[in-house]
């Protein structure tokens, strides 16, 4: 079986935690903080050299096996070309092959219309993608290697990596707020559970006695997906359309072909100015300089 070398990343949302008028945390230059409030979140400087946390993301996924690189942008994304190359398709970075798709915001809404959206677009933009297999991630989450590697492994139509919700290294208070997975014997996921309450946590612990939560990677087969990207109705409360919504729609017709893989690791972001420095510390410590030729 042909192994999924296509990759989508989302990038082209408001990152509007990042940008929150708070005080910004101590540590920051001026230049970060222009940065936190201007920038996508996958674009700003994290290394010593000014290159964007984004680098990072390719670079796992490199050395994980994909080679097609399609990156959802704003139409103001611009600045991911200087990075990335400037032709609409087709750039070569590193032996990557980034190509652009834009999400387009409707004349009557002032944000973008949520992840469903974006990878809608995307697939209508590159429609080859609705006859592949490929993996959809955030531009902000640093996904590892190995995460990247199990979903390009997976013989199931649709993966996602379940996440021990004990290995990830957050405030409390911020886990607490996580959806959790809810899994059958076989590991196919059940339903995504959204602000479970305290009391009720504990009736969605898998065999092994462990929480899984999605951190936003996901395998779709795209011929079956398409249509529930197409058909995804708008969230009542956040008024967008979600992924997870339109998954769990095609599950409803096609129940047990999603695997949540179980996984035991943190994975940094940047969600906020404070993860900034936390970031770079982290990067410093396990990364350095990247070696793209050694790949």
């Amino acid at each position: 079986m042909k192994k999924d070398d296509n990759l989508v990343i989302l990038a082209g949302g408001a990152s509007s935690r990042m940008k929150k008028a708070a005080v910004a945390p101590e540590g920051l230059s001026e230049e970060e903080i222009k940065q936190a409030n201007e920038r996508n979140k996958g674009l700003i400087s994290v290394s010593d050299d000014g290159r964007p946390m984004l680098d990072y993301v390719l670079y796992n996924a490199k050395k994980a096996g994909y080679r097609n690189i399609y990156i959802v942008i704003s139409e103001k994304g611009g600045l991911f070309k200087e990075f990335y190359g400037n032709r609409n398709r087709d750039n070569d970075f590193h032996g990557l092959k980034i190509s652009y798709a834009v999400q387009y915001i409707p004349k009557d809404r002032v944000k973008p219309f949520g992840t469903a959206d974006a990878l809608y677009q995307a697939v209508e933009q590159y429609p080859e993608l609705n006859g592949k297999s490929y993996t959809v991630c955030n531009s902000d989450n640093l996904y590892s290697v190995e995460a990247y590697r199990l979903l390009r492994d997976s013989v199931s139509p649709h993966a996602f990596i379940a996440y021990d919700r004990d290995a990830l290294q957050f405030p409390a208070e911020r886990i607490s707020r996580f959806a959790l997975a809810k899994l059958d014997t076989r590991g196919h996921l059940l339903d995504i559970v959204e602000k479970p309450e305290p009391e009720k946590v504990g009736l969605y612990r898998d065999e092994y006695g462990k929480l899984r939560v999605s951190m936003n990677v996901f395998k779709f087969d795209g011929e079956q997906f398409h249509p529930y990207l197409k058909d995804c109705p708008v969230n009542p409360e956040r008024n967008e359309k979600e992924l997870p919504t339109a998954l769990m729609n095609m599950l409803q017709d096609y129940p047990g072909t999603m695997s949540g893989i179980p996984c035991c690791e943190h994975v940094p972001d940047l969600t906020s100015k404070e993860d900034i420095a936390l970031m770079k510390k982290y990067l410093q410590e396990h990364y350095g300089q990247l070696n793209w030729e050694a790949i």
